[in-house]
C-alpha cells in the first residue's frame, strides 16, 4: 500500500529553476501589475473629491490617467499570466515523466501489490492538482502577497494609526485560515484516498464486466460501487463543509474590520486630523486588500490540497526499486543459450522459503518443460530468469556470465516472454510486434510468418491495421500469435513458453507448434506446461513439488518409473503405456 510521504513544493524548486526566463520576464509583469494598484489608489483619492465637488475638468483629466494606468495594469496581467502558465505546465509535465519513469523501474514484488486505478488516479488526477497549485502559487498568490505588501506600505504612508488599527485584526485571521488549512488538508487526503479505491474498482469493473455479466451479479457490483461512491461524497463533503465555514468566519472578520476603519476615520475627520482626500484614499487602498485575502484563502485551501495530492505521488519513491545494473557490467556477445542455476535459494517471504540449494543445467538448444501444480515455483523460475527476482543465495548464469553482472536490457533481449495471457498495448500491428525495440519490417514480417499471424494481420488490412484497447477486436488466438511473433521478432537465444499455446484452437495450435518448433532450432526453449500433451516431445522433462525437482528425464523414461509425472499424467488421461 502507499502511504502519503512528507512531500514539501519547495522540493520542485530545482524543476522550477530551470525556466527562469519566462519565470523572469513574468516576474517583470508581476512588479508592473502591482505596482499600479497604489497608484490606483491615489488616483480615486483626487477622483472621488472632484466628483464631489463637481470639478468636472479635474475629474475628466483624473479618469483618463486611470484609464492609462488601468490598461498597463492589464497588459502586465496578461503577460504574467501567459509567461507563468509554460513554467508550471512544464514542472507537472516533468514531475509526471519522473513518476513513470520510476514507476517502471520498481521492484515486482512490490509492483505486485499495487492498485492500476490508484496508480492511474495518482498519475492524473494528483498531478493535474499539483500543476494546478504550482500555476496558482506563482501566478496568484506571488502577485496576490506582493499586492498585500505594496498597498499596505502605500496605506502606512498614507496614514500610520489607521494602517496600524487595521492589522490588529491580522494574526486572528492568519490563524483561523492556518487552522481550517490543516484540517482541509486533512479531509483532502482522506478523500483522495477514497477516489483512489473507486478508480481501482471501475478498473477492476470495467475488465470484469464480462464475468459479471455471466454469474448474473450486475446488482452485487452495482451495489459495491455505491457504497464506494458514498464513501467519497462523505469525504468530499468534510472537505467543502470546512471550507464552507472558513469563507463566513473570515468574511465577518474582514467586514468587522473595515467598519471598524470607517468609524475610526469618522472620528478623525470629525477631530480635524485627517482630510476627506487622505481618508477617501485610504479607504479605497483598504479595499483593494479584500481581493487578494480573499485569493490567499482559497489558494492556501488548494495548496493544502495540493500538498496532499503531491504527498501521494511522492509516495512512489519509497517502494523499492529493481536492482540497478552493476557498474561495470558484462557484454553477452553471441549467446549459445547455456542456463545453469547453482544453488539457488529464494523465497517470497522469509518465512515460506520456495527454492533451496536448487541446481540445474540446461544445455544450449534444449527443449526443457517445466510441470507441477500451482505454486510450485515454475513462474518464479521464469521471474528469476529475467532478474524480474534475485536469488537470496546462489546464481543464475547464462552462458556462463552471472545474470546479476549482466545489464537487464541486454539480458531481457536474448531471453524472450511468451505469457499466458497476453498483454498487448493499443496501436498498429507492426508497433505490437516490435514492442519499441526498432526492428525493421522485414523482421516483423518473418516473426509474424513464424507465429502463423500474417494471415490475419492482412485481412485486419495489413501491419499498419489498428488494434484498439484491449485488443477489443483480436480474438484470444489472435492476441496470443502475436505475442509469439513479439517475443521471437529480436531472435533471441532463449524463450520462455508459459503455456503459449493454451488460447488457440487444435488446428491453429499445430500451425503455430510446427512454427515454435522451427523458431526453437538453435535456441534454447523452457516451456510451463498445465497441459502435459504439449510437452511429451521435450527434451527434459522438470516435475517441481514445492519449489523441488523431485523428478526429470524424457515423457517415456518419467512414465516408466510410475512416479509423480505418471500421476499427472493419469490424471489428464494421457496414455501412460
Amino acid at each position: 500500500m502507499l502511504i502519503p510521504s512528507a512531500a514539501r513544493f519547495r522540493n520542485l524548486l530545482p524543476l522550477l529553476a530551470q525556466h527562469w526566463v519566462p519565470l523572469l520576464a513574468g516576474a517583470c509583469c508581476t512588479v508592473v501589475y502591482v505596482g499600479t494598484f497604489p497608484l490606483l489608489a491615489q488616483v480615486a483619492g483626487d477622483l472621488i473629491p472632484a466628483i464631489g465637488g463637481g470639478r468636472f475638468q479635474d475629474a475628466l483629466r483624473v479618469i483618463a490617467v486611470a484609464m492609462a494606468i488601468f490598461l498597463a495594469q492589464k497588459l502586465a496581467q496578461y503577460g504574467q499570466d501567459i509567461l507563468l502558465a509554460g513554467p508550471s505546465l512544464r514542472v507537472t509535465q516533468a514531475l509526471r515523466q519522473a513518476i513513470f519513469a520510476r514507476l517502471q523501474r520498481l521492484a515486482f514484488p512490490a509492483l505486485e501489490t499495487l492498485s492500476s486505478g490508484d496508480l492511474s488516479y495518482r498519475l492524473t488526477e494528483d498531478a493535474d492538482r499539483v500543476g494546478e497549485v504550482i500555476y496558482k502559487t506563482i501566478h496568484d498568490s506571488t502577485p496576490s502577497t506582493l499586492l498585500l505588501v505594496a498597498v499596505l506600505a502605500y496605506m502606512s504612508w498614507r496614514d500610520g494609526p489607521l494602517t496600524g488599527a487595521t492589522l490588529l485584526l491580522a494574526p486572528v485571521m492568519i490563524l483561523l485560515v492556518g487552522w481550517f488549512g490543516r484540517k482541509v488538508r486533512r479531509a483532502e487526503e482522506r478523500s483522495q484516498g477514497q477516489v483512489s479505491e473507486l478508480a481501482a474498482l471501475l478498473a477492476e469493473a470495467v475488465g470484469g464486466l464480462r464475468m459479471v455479466r455471466a454469474f448474473a451479479s450486475e446488482e452485487w457490483l452495482q451495489q459495491r460501487f455505491a457504497r464506494q461512491v458514498d464513501g467519497h461524497r462523505r469525504a468530499r463533503f468534510r472537505t467543502l463543509e470546512l471550507v464552507a465555514r472558513q469563507h463566513p468566519v473570515v468574511g465577518f472578520l474582514e467586514a468587522t474590520g473595515i467598519l471598524a476603519i470607517l468609524l475610526l476615520g469618522a472620528w478623525r475627520i470629525h477631530a480635524g486630523s485627517l482630510t476627506t482626500e487622505q481618508f477617501s484614499s485610504f479607504v479605497v487602498a483598504l479595499l483593494m486588500l479584500i481581493d487578494p485575502i480573499s485569493h490567499l484563502t482559497t489558494n492556501f485551501n488548494e495548496f493544502q490540497q495540493g500538498q496532499a495530492s503531491l504527498a501521494r505521488l511522492r509516495a512512489l519513491e519509497q517502494e523499492p526499486l529493481e536492482p540497478p545494473d552493476p557498474p561495470r557490467p558484462l557484454s553477452l556477445g553471441k549467446v549459445r543459450g547455456e542456463l545453469r542455476l547453482e544453488n539457488i535459494h529464494f523465497s517470497h517471504t522469509p518465512t515460506q522459503p520456495l527454492f533451496q540449494n536448487l541446481t540445474l543445467r540446461v544445455q544450449p538448444g534444449r527443449l526443457v518443460a517445466l510441470v507441477g501444480a500451482s505454486g510450485a515455483g515454475k513462474s518464479t523460475l521464469f521471474s528469476l530468469l529475467l532478474r524480474f527476482n534475485i536469488p537470496r543465495q546462489g546464481r543464475i548464469l547464462l552462458d556462463g556470465k552471472d545474470l546479476c553482472q549482466l545489464r537487464a536490457a541486454e539480458l531481457r533481449r536474448q531471453v524472450a516472454l511468451v505469457p499466458q495471457d497476453a498483454l498487448l498495448f493499443s496501436g498498429t500491428v507492426a508497433e505490437t510486434i516490435d514492442f519499441g525495440r526498432g526492428h525493421d519490417p522485414a523482421a516483423i514480417r518473418r516473426a509474424a510468418r513464424l507465429a502463423n499471424a500474417e494471415a490475419f494481420i492482412l485481412a485486419m488490412g495489413g501491419y499498419g491495421a489498428r488494434i484498439e484497447e484491449r485488443t477489443a477486436n483480436l480474438s484470444g488466438g489472435q492476441r496470443q500469435r502475436l505475442a509469439i511473433a513479439r517475443a521471437v521478432v529480436g531472435d533471441p537465444a532463449v524463450l520462455l513458453l508459459d503455456e503459449a499455446t493454451s488460447a488457440l484452437d487444435a488446428e491453429t495450435e499445430a500451425a503455430v507448434q510446427q512454427g515454435l518448433r522451427r523458431a526453437m532450432a538453435g535456441r534454447t526453449v523452457l516451456v510451463i506446461a498445465h497441459r502435459l500433451a504439449t510437452v511429451q516431445g521435450a527434451d527434459q522433462i522438470l516435475v517441481l513439488e514445492r519449489g523441488v525437482i523431485v523428478e526429470q528425464g524424457t515423457h517415456q523414461q518419467l512414465l516408466s518409473r510410475g512416479g509423480r509425472y505418471g500421476e499427472l499424467c493419469r490424471q489428464q488421461l494421457i496414455h501412460t503405456r
